[in-house]
């Protein structure tokens, strides 16, 4: 086994146990809502930042969500916040999500996002948002898939200053798959934003906690999402690899391993069944172990050469200009996920120059991944599904 991914995973079990202390100040325009249902047996909830909400430490990413008793059966179970998007499944998760929890909204926390770049843009998106989710108002609004302190700009921050005023989100938030620890860095220099949804899991660069530490310090909430590291949904049912997946519980384990950082808030992992929200509840009052330990070890070595970490270490290397955390991001939608309508959207904004690109045309590559990522392989792969 790679001595380096040994070590790399287990940095991240040197991780400190005590958790900051997290102030409670609440937006003054904020609709008044009824707090969460009581805590359910084996549940565990948590402050988010200095927003005074308080979600379940396993919430509901509703991005591959079909089904809606899903999303129901959870509400039921006590878990309190649900996360969707205006572009997953082409509006139809957001319409799914308000269905499912319709009657139950006053208890509950939602969020969602908008990918759009200017402010007429922004806030159109969050009215239809609304229209669709069949509410009122938003409890976080991100501005989505950030991939540098350059993406938050004044424009931005503008649209979600007015959102929060107007009273239709309570608080403000972004998301960020790369360049996180930029992005963090310029959500907490806004002064605006109150809550920060970035990817975390247990094959990231330890040196992402350095921006955690100063989040946490500033009173900003964390959100961790792609928690699983694509999860089973990375390979196929009938591959051996699947059923080792799932009886050696690495989705299990590598819930825990973010669950046992107390200074990520909440997670919102896919669910997209019965099965899956069932063992999710369970990691939730679970304790990581070092057998937890063995199995992300064995699941790193078999992810290592298709999982970007967006690291951001290849940034500005393709001799071709190719934005390539973004295309293996946008292959992962796809191939993890099973979003190909929106991997391929996000493929078709990128400029001509880049999208016209194919990697089959060059001799050789000049990306080199630290991590092991066969990239040109997978750029190619992303250039045959979406182009």
């Amino acid at each position: 086994m790679n001595s380096s991914r040994r070590n790399f995973l287990s940095a991240g079990l040197a991780l400190p146990v005590a958790g900051l202390a997290a102030r409670t100040s609440q937006n003054p325009a904020a609709p008044q809502t009824s707090p969460p249902a009581p805590p359910a047996s084996g549940f565990s909830y948590q402050k988010l930042g200095s927003t005074g909400l308080s979600p379940t430490r396993v919430a509901f990413g509703c991005m591959i969500t079909s089904d809606g008793s899903v999303v129901e059966k959870a509400a039921d179970l006590g878990i309190n916040y649900f996360d969707t998007a205006r572009g997953y499944q082409g509006g139809n998760n957001e319409r799914m999500v308000g269905a499912a929890l319709k009657g139950k909204r006053k208890q509950l926390y939602i969020s969602s996002k908008s990918h759009t770049r200017d402010k007429a843009g922004a806030m159109k998106d969050l009215e239809t948002s609304l229209s669709t989710l069949g509410t009122d108002y938003l409890d976080i609004w991100y501005l989505h898939s950030l991939s540098s302190a350059a993406d938050l700009t004044p424009e931005l921050l503008e649209a979600q200053a007015t959102a929060k005023k107007d009273g239709k989100i309570r608080f403000a938030g972004v998301s960020t798959h790369g360049g996180q620890a930029a992005v963090i860095d310029a959500a907490i220099k806004s002064g605006v934003i109150d809550v920060v949804l970035l990817g975390y899991n247990f094959t990231m660069d330890p040196s992402i906690e350095t921006a955690i530490e100063k989040a946490k310090a500033a009173g900003i909430g964390l959100v961790a999402m792609k928690v699983m590291a694509g999860g089973p949904r990375r390979v196929k049912k009938e591959e051996k690899a699947y059923g080792i997946l799932q009886r050696d519980g690495a989705m299990v384990a590598a819930l825990k391993w973010v669950l046992k950082n107390p200074k990520i808030d909440t997670t919102v992992p896919s669910i997209t069944d019965m099965e899956q929200l069932d063992a999710n509840l369970k990691a939730m009052g679970s304790k990581f172990t070092e057998a937890d330990e063995k199995i992300l070890t064995a699941h790193l070595d078999h992810i290592g050469p298709s999982y970007c970490r967006m690291c951001g270490k290849c940034e500005g290397t393709c001799s071709k200009g190719l934005p390539v955390a973004d295309m293996l991001r946008f292959l992962t939608y796809a191939d993890g996920y099973g979003q190909f309508a929106l991997g391929r959207e996000r493929f078709l904004e990128l400029p001509e120059e880049a999208a016209s690109v194919r990697c089959g045309d060059c001799t050789s590559c000049s990306v080199t991944c630290p991590f092991g990522v066969h990239v040109a392989q997978r750029l190619s792969r992303a250039q045959e599904l979406f182009a």
